[in-house]
């Protein structure tokens, strides 16, 4: 079973930063392939952040590109996204996903979701 646990997030000043942070565990992952962020702002349809694959390869949405940094520990299966210059807009939900390969299958898994809200 794979579980993953998010922290970070919460109330943060237009033009401030924030830092999430995503780790995964269960005794059957063998790797993780993709780690990223997705968020889901009210009314809107969940939408991709930033995504590091297990060779390096990083993508960024447009709207946070240049103000965002994605990274991953393997050896601590974590992922951590950190993103400057806040804007409203950047409310949201952030969910943690990730592609994990198991002895027989392999999947997908989401996070519960933390809260960011942007706002003076």
């Amino acid at each position: 079973q794979v579980q993953l646990v998010e922290s970070g997030g919460g109330l943060v000043q237009p033009g401030g930063s924030l830092a999430l942070s995503c780790a995964a565990s269960g005794n059957e992952i063998l790797l993780i392939e993709t780690m990223g962020w997705y968020r889901q702002a009210p009314g809107n349809q969940r939408e991709l952040v930033a995504t590091v694959t297990r060779g390096g390869t990083i993508s960024y949405a447009y709207s946070v590109r240049g103000r965002s940094t994605i990274s991953r520990d393997d050896a601590k299966k974590t992922v951590h996204l950190q993103v400057n210059d806040l804007k409203p807009e950047d409310s949201a939900v952030y969910y943690c996903h990730v592609d994990v390969v198991l002895p027989h299958t392999r999947e997908i898994h989401w996070g519960r979701g933390t809260q960011v809200t942007v706002s003076s």
